[in-house]
């Protein structure tokens, strides 16, 4: 299967498919962080429509996240220009898309999300709802629910990412899918061939 990971520097995603046999290929403006071969540096748009069988998007969500509210009235222009690229995962000709994205305006500017997922639910003693909009693709199961043990943890721990340390850096840290995740998707979105 032809999959493209757009919007992903790291290359979690890429290469839980690539383990996995599948043509695999992450996209971004940034280079690839493990180097790999695998990664084209550039313009995601440039790319939507070269014969991918899925795409998993990760639109920047610093004009689009809840988080973010309080400085939307001051960038509205940014925050259209954020939803319009969101849109153009949607509209693209990929018959089997996921786009993530955290808790958002997207649910009102263009439909609520498929499904919520938490990093506890694929293994990651962690909170971080993330939202997924599918097309073609069924909901993401949940392979090892951890809840009550990050129940147990410190606030601080079990929201390490919302508590990353302020620096030119941390919206890298926030941006990363967590790994139980990608293989998640891996195992169950990369067997629909």
């Amino acid at each position: 299967m032809r999959v493209l990971i757009a919007c992903e520097f790291s290359g979690i995603v890429r290469e839980a498919f690539r383990k996995r046999g599948h043509d695999a290929w992450s996209c971004d403006l940034l280079p690839a962080e493990d180097k790999s071969y695998f990664h084209i540096e550039g313009d995601v748009l440039e790319h939507l429509n070269d014969g991918w069988d899925l795409m998993i998007a990760h639109p920047p969500c610093t004009r689009l996240a809840s988080s973010g509210a309080r400085w939307f009235s001051k960038r509205v222009a940014e925050q259209d220009s954020a939803i319009w690229f969101f849109m153009q995962f949607v509209h693209s000709q990929v018959s089997r898309v996921a786009i993530e994205n955290p808790v958002g305006i997207m649910s009102n500017q263009y439909r609520k999300p498929d499904q919520i997922i938490q990093p506890w639910m694929f293994g990651h003693p962690e909170s971080k709802a993330t939202c997924l909009w599918l097309k073609g693709l069924p909901l993401l199961v949940p392979t090892n629910d951890v809840r009550a043990e990050m129940e147990k943890l410190p606030l601080s721990k079990r929201t390490r990412v919302h508590y990353a340390s302020p620096g030119p850096d941390r919206w890298k840290e926030r941006s990363r899918t967590m790994p139980g995740i990608a293989e998640a998707m891996a195992d169950q979105w990369g067997g629909l061939a």
